[in-house]
């Protein structure tokens, strides 16, 4: 299988503090992988330092897609490189429309690997096509960016930007959080509508819940700021029914 995410010994730190502790961690192509953990146990640091948030430091060890140091490559190098960072909280932009905002996306991604931009006329008839699947009021895309909307529709929001995109890694920090029974079915089948056998899913999740809609093939348990089990879908059944408390107590 093709390694599309290798993550060796990997150190990181923010504010002189570090929060990742020899993190290992390896994504095939065509693999889903759930990280769930206690709060405070660098699952959102993890994906902050893959997408190259500012103040997130790697200290020591690699992180690699597709074979790519990420730590050498700008924010906007990563996303044109084929990563992709859907937020816990994701972010209101006002005074730019949501479909405005997509153009630019997708265009810039698209130049800077050397593509023909998509036209506009293609680019609405995709972008229609998505947001019936996810359920969406083409009337939201007027709008700017997220102002507005409510939890579920910022996460259908960013569903379709993702899906639009098409990254070969798409990280999902908590998408979840927020989200009623119904907002969770439709972002959960707009994400496995993106499951390809060319493609990285890594969903980052305290509840095994979301995973009842999205079917992860491995489940890592995070502690202390590295993976301390690594199992199959029934670990996120026992961590529901036991707790993160032994392995925090593993990790100390």
């Amino acid at each position: 299988m093709t390694a599309l995410l290798e993550i060796r010994d990997l150190k990181a730190e923010i504010a002189g503090k570090q929060i990742l502790n020899g993190y290992d961690l390896t994504v095939n192509a065509g693999e889903v992988h759930a990280i769930m953990g206690p709060n405070g146990s660098g699952k959102s640091t993890l994906s902050y330092v893959l997408s190259g948030r500012p103040g997130y430091t790697i200290t020591e060890g690699q992180a690699l897609l597709a074979g790519a140091d990420l730590s050498q490559m700008s924010v906007d190098e990563r996303a044109a490189a084929g990563l992709f960072l859907a937020f816990q909280y994701p972010l209101e932009v006002p005074g730019v429309a949501t479909m405005t905002f997509l153009r630019a996306a997708l265009n810039a991604q698209r130049k800077k690997r050397g593509e023909e931009e998509m036209s506009s006329p293609d680019l609405i008839k995709r972008v229609k096509e998505l947001a019936k699947i996810l359920d969406m009021d083409m009337e939201m895309l007027r709008r700017p960016v997220n102002v507005g909307f409510s939890g579920g529709e910022k996460k259908r929001a960013e569903t379709l930007q993702m899906m639009l995109l098409e990254p070969k890694l798409c990280i999902l920090d908590e998408t979840d959080s927020g989200l009623d029974i119904d907002a969770l079915k439709v972002v959960s089948n707009g994400v496995n509508q993106l499951r390809s056998k060319d493609r990285g899913i890594v969903v980052i999740t305290h509840y095994q819940r979301l995973l009842d809609y999205i079917t992860p093939d491995v489940v890592h348990v995070q502690s202390a700021g590295r993976i301390v089990r690594t199992g199959g879908k029934e670990l996120a059944l026992e961590l529901e029914e036991t707790g993160y408390a032994r392995y925090q107590a593993e990790a100390a």
